[in-house]
């Protein structure tokens, strides 16, 4: 076993010659002998059979059983594959990381998001900041939190080189990407009046008779439809609308993701999603020249595949 693993780290610093012969190897374990590989190898099996006896001369070990009796890796040989393996794996992950360096992915990307969605399962940020810092190693990440109004004003202004979020309007100046939809629910907390009204019974007539919560960057479309000249109450955030309605005083707008913690502890109530919800597009907003700048396309690119695989999962 000694003798093996010097081997092994005497492998990880070897030539081409000594990497292509792991190649080999490699694929004729995967295929499960020296016949089963030679069409994926496009060599002569006299060439393959050549090819793993220097191999197993470099190393030292035999490989493998081959002949009559067919294929069959010996110990050392499943050790030496199992090794093979975790070489390749590092070899590709330092090839990603160079590469990424030599596309320019590095320097300062600022990032702008809306506040919670970080308990959303459909969001792709999580994701595709991971993959991010795999192929980007040298990237520097700025994220700011603020409403969607002021991530558009500063993303026109330069100030964020992207911003993520649902965006009451659209601003002049920047290029916008579809992401996915976030349901917006109606509640009301525990001891509000409507608490414990069946919702056959809670139309829009009712609803406006009680105090409606507006968000001040989306507050014409939270009360768009009970047609009420202003909010009772106005916010700029997530929790402090929850907050509201927690207090079983107010009526108003929450992301079905956000509000989930507080409908399953019995606090919150959802109000006829068939009459009062909507879905709400999450956009990446951006400059118009962010395919001429590598840290840009990259988020760009990540989280778009990252979005099309969740896609396709749940397809």
């Amino acid at each position: 076993m000694q003798k093996c693993e010097s081997n092994i780290r005497n492998l990880i610093s070897v030539d081409n010659a000594d990497i292509r012969l792991i190649r080999i190897f490699i694929r004729v374990v995967e295929a499960g002998g020296l016949s089963a590989a030679q069409a994926d190898l496009n060599l002569s099996l006299s060439t393959i059979s050549g090819k793993i006896t220097a191999l197993e001369e470099r190393l030292g070990v035999t490989l493998c059983k081959r002949g009559r009796g067919g294929f069959e890796l010996t110990e050392s040989g499943r050790l030496i594959f199992d090794e093979c393996q975790r070489l390749f794996g590092s070899l590709d992950q330092f090839s990603r990381k160079v590469s990424g360096l030599r596309s320019n992915l590095s320097g300062n990307l600022a990032i702008g998001l809306v506040d919670n969605t970080i308990t959303d399962p459909v969001s792709p940020l999580v994701r595709t900041i991971a993959k991010l810092a795999e192929i980007a190693p040298a990237l520097h990440l700025s994220i700011e939190m603020k409403s969607p109004g002021e991530l558009l004003r500063e993303a026109v202004s330069r100030k964020l080189d992207l911003v993520v979020g649902s965006f009451p309007r659209m601003a002049l100046g920047l290029a916008y990407i579809d992401l996915y939809d976030e349901t917006q629910n109606f509640y009301c907390g525990e001891g509000h009046p409507l608490f414990s009204m069946p919702d056959e019974k809670i139309g829009i007539d009712e609803a406006r008779t009680h105090r409606i919560i507006g968000r001040n960057y989306w507050a014409a479309r939270d009360i768009k439809i009970f047609a009420i000249s202003s909010p009772h109450a106005t916010v700029s955030s997530m929790e402090a609308e929850a907050l509201l309605i927690l207090s079983g005083c107010y009526l108003g707008y929450l992301p079905e993701h956000y509000a989930a913690q507080f409908v399953r502890a019995g606090r919150m109530r959802l109000i006829r999603p068939n009459l009062f919800s909507y879905k709400a597009k999450f956009q990446v907003a951006t400059l118009e020249d962010w395919k001429s700048r590598p840290p840009l396309r990259a988020f760009v690119d990540v989280i778009k595949s990252t979005v099309n695989a969740a896609a396709m999962r749940a397809a």
